[in-house]
């Protein structure tokens, strides 16, 4: 099996988000990073490249492979925000049609800035998503 490619680096988050060119997309960044060490509880850690992850959990698959992995993240794209909420895209929270304006993808919900999206209304899928994990 190939190895992962999305680890943690132990390289700094600060030193990343400060490395986005554009002014407002750095400062949504500390916005997503400030939420997610919020509602996990947990530092942000890169993962890889460009995955900025919190807290950790063990994925299980139906074929008995285990994967180390975060329990929510973001990666801040040249085009947009990748938020990786667990169940924020397949669960059922009833929260989706109330955040504004976003794209969902396979697993991953994409926002173009902050202030597409209801913050309170992010803040309780990123919430929903704890909640589903436990």
């Amino acid at each position: 099996m190939a190895a992962l490619k999305t680890t943690p680096t132990g390289n700094s988050v600060a030193a990343f988000l400060d490395g986005i060119p554009a002014k407002e997309k750095r400062e949504d960044a500390y916005r997503l990073m400030a939420l997610m060490e919020a509602v996990t509880c947990s530092e942000g850690r890169m993962w890889g490249a460009g995955i900025v992850g919190f807290g950790d959990t063990l994925l299980k698959y139906e074929s008995g492979r285990k994967l180390n992995w975060f329990i929510m993240g973001f990666s801040p794209r040249k085009q947009n925000f990748a938020l990786y909420i667990p169940g924020a895209v397949t669960g059922d929270t009833g929260l989706l049609h109330k955040l504004g304006h976003y794209k969902t993808g396979k697993g991953c919900l994409y926002i173009n800035k902050w202030s597409d999206v209801d913050a309170v209304v992010l803040r309780k899928i990123c919430q929903a998503a704890i909640t589903l994990k436990q």
